[in-house]
């Protein structure tokens, strides 16, 4: 078995285990305040959860060929499955998935969790693996993804940021690319208007934005050439 690492972030992140720390298990107080701290846990969990794990060998076959291919960037060693919780458009709790690298894994969860709090609407969360690793029809299907090994956006060389997994598009129906007259996904061009504010966009100054801004992401939006309305990037 692969190691794997999942991590059940408490206090600023999720305030899932305050009563299974160390400190609480040799505590000398009464029953009482050992009830009083249960249920001060308890009222803390919001019910966000988030785990990081290493590639599985059956996600790793998945995805090579597809996402993932030898001469790739970076190693599948080098990245991380993410899973947490976030809020759909129908404002029930789901389940997504991101594939990213080891070094911005943490931030990623840390700022869902920022996202989840705010009850910010996601569509879906799929890895792209889905989607044959199509991002026109990853971003048709509004889905919000991360890694893909593939060329930067209008270019059939180099390689994207997404290549290395330090990027992540939110919402491309809501938050589309936007080049002169091209606009994707083609759906997207209802959503031009950046000044019709509506559920799932993100907007400079936002909570979205600053919520990832803070854990020092870079956002398409603020590009003068072009606007990428949905990407968020750390560079390497």
């Amino acid at each position: 078995m692969r190691p794997f690492y999942v991590t059940s972030f408490a206090s600023a992140v999720t305030g899932v285990i305050l009563a299974a720390t160390g400190t609480a298990a040799s505590s000398s107080a009464s029953s009482a305040s050992s009830a009083a701290s249960s249920a001060a846990a308890a009222a803390a969990d919001d019910g966000y959860r988030a785990s990081i794990r290493t590639i599985d060998a059956a996600t790793a076959r998945a995805m090579t060929g597809v996402s993932w291919r030898p001469g790739c960037p970076v190693r599948i060693s080098d990245l991380r499955r993410v899973e947490l919780t976030h809020w759909g458009f129908d404002r029930i709790r789901h389940r997504g998935e991101l594939i990213v690298h080891k070094d911005v894994a943490r931030s990623m969860v840390t700022v869902f969790h920022s996202l989840y709090s705010m009850r910010f609407p996601v569509r879906k969360m799929h890895r792209v693996d889905r989607f044959r690793a199509d991002d026109n029809a990853s971003m048709a299907a509004d889905n919000t993804s991360a890694f893909n090994c593939r060329p930067v956006a209008g270019s059939t060389r180099g390689f994207s940021l997404h290549s290395y997994g330090r990027t992540i598009d939110v919402n491309p129906l809501e938050n589309p690319y936007v080049k002169g007259r091209t606009v994707l996904p083609p759906a997207g061009k209802a959503f031009t208007n950046r000044a019709n504010v509506r559920p799932g966009m993100i907007r400079r100054g936002d909570r979205v934005w600053k919520a990832f801004t803070a854990r020092g992401f870079r956002w398409g939006g603020d590009w003068k050439s072009l606007k990428d309305y949905q990407h968020f990037e750390i560079p390497n």
